[in-house]
């Protein structure tokens, strides 16, 4: 019989770090999987277009991927939230799937505008217009957040990786037939867009198993009707998301838009090979935030054994870039792109930062705090927006990575300090204490 059918039985902490580890492992094989696959595409992608073309190919998939991150929410975790018990279930992956449905709809709408518009604030050919639009689209189309939050409820960690798989693999064959048949952006981006579909349909198939919902299920009535604190804990959470997005995708649009095609294309491989640790904190957060809402009041106890990989892995990953960062960059992209190794190591450190700060912010979300981490992350970020221009007229490429670490500095520390602050809350000092100290 699993915890969800005994909602009252108490399971020792071991048990949730045992869980935790076994799904961050099924994530990070996924993550494993995409992060080897994605060198082989990136090698493919960079040698075939060259840098100005791998520029233009970098700024349209990252437009495609910011605009699905913007228009979108984190229905999934609702799913996880208010799916726990079985009768709601339905009700909760119904509300997610009405938010998904509505992002694709909003979505296509702006892609749209935004791509007849690319052209005048970023450096894109006009003949480029058609691959842009269909990327944007296919990849809106692709919101998975329902599947995803089913399979996470459920605990089919490893059918979310399975499915997770088909992206990069669908993308480094689609890469390679790119490469041997359609050498030019255009293919590069029909393969990516093939992708895209192909992921989120593993993700519907999987999740079918465990949740089976019809039209009346899909509403965004219904779960609110249940619990009033629904939309404020989407918004924090989506808000938290929408800045993720604008650190990560919107930034790489920002520096192409300030230093042109081929600074953009650098600061891809950069950010690709740097900031690994940033993709090894997404798995981080999603295979930890289920187990945060179930711990309740273990759940600092756990974040603080987290905290401690965190440092561990990030001492481990920042002198491996140091040391075999020029080596990666001239085996996979090409000697000319060597010139972004000092900004590789630079974003490496940001990551690092980053992963701690995954680990604090789904535990501030999971304690009922979802629009601290988005206040905690607009100041930093709005300070490096102001100042990116400034930063990439003076140090180039390099200056564009500082900013970002600058960013995720700020925003550790004070998701740290809310994390403690939230400890001391919860265990207060007594007099006892001091009477035995």
């Amino acid at each position: 019989m699993s915890w969800r059918q005994q909602p009252d039985l108490w399971l020792p902490e071991q048990y949730f770090v045992e869980t935790i580890f076994r799904n961050l492992g099924w994530l990070l094989a996924s993550r494993g999987i995409n992060a080897l696959l994605s060198l082989v595409y990136l090698a493919l992608t960079t040698r075939t277009l060259g840098l100005e073309n791998f520029g233009y190919f970098t700024l349209i998939v990252v437009l495609a991927q910011a605009l699905a991150g913007f228009v979108s929410f984190n229905g999934w975790q609702a799913v996880v939230r208010w799916g726990v018990e079985s009768a709601a279930a339905r009700t909760a992956t119904g509300f997610a799937l009405a938010l998904d449905i509505s992002s694709i709809f909003v979505g296509v709408f702006l892609a749209l505008g935004l791509t007849a518009l690319a052209s005048y604030w970023l450096p894109l050919p006009d003949t480029l217009f058609w691959p842009t639009f269909g990327l944007c689209a296919a990849t809106i189309v692709a919101i998975r957040s329902t599947p995803t939050g089913v399979l996470r409820l459920y605990e089919r960690y490893d059918l979310a990786a399975k499915a997770d798989a088909v992206l990069p693999v669908t993308r480094a064959i689609g890469a390679g037939l790119a490469a041997l048949f359609a050498p030019s952006v255009t293919g590069f981006i029909v393969a990516w867009a093939i992708a895209e579909l192909a992921c989120a349909a593993a993700f519907w198939k999987y999740s079918a198993r465990y949740v089976s919902i019809g039209l009346p299920d899909i509403s965004l009535k219904r779960l609110p009707e249940q619990q009033p604190d629904v939309w404020q804990f989407i918004l924090g959470t989506s808000l938290s998301r929408t800045l993720a997005v604008i650190s990560k995708q919107c930034m790489i649009l920002l520096v192409g838009a300030l230093g042109g095609a081929t600074l953009a294309g650098g600061y891809r491989v950069a950010s690709q090979l740097g900031q690994a640790l940033v993709q090894l904190g997404e798995a981080l957060s999603r295979a930890i935030y289920p187990e945060f809402v179930k711990t309740k009041d273990a759940a600092i106890v756990l974040s603080n054994k987290i905290t401690l990989l965190c440092l561990m892995t990030g001492a481990v990953a920042i002198p491996v870039a140091y040391w075999g960062g020029e080596w990666a960059i001239r085996l996979l992209a090409g000697p000319e792109f060597v010139f972004v190794h000092s900004a590789m190591v630079i974003l490496a450190c940001a990551g690092a930062l980053e992963l701690l700060a995954a680990n604090w912010e789904s535990l501030l979300v999971a304690k009922h705090k979802a629009i601290t981490p988005f206040l905690l992350r607009i100041a930093p970020l709005i300070l490096v927006i102001a100042a990116m221009q400034s930063l990439i007229a003076n140090w180039q490429l390099d200056g564009a990575a500082a900013g970002i670490l600058m960013m995720s500095a700020l925003s550790s520390f004070g998701l740290g300090l809310a994390v403690s602050r939230q400890q001391r809350d919860q265990h207060p000092p007594t007099a006892d204490m001091f009477e035995a100290q």
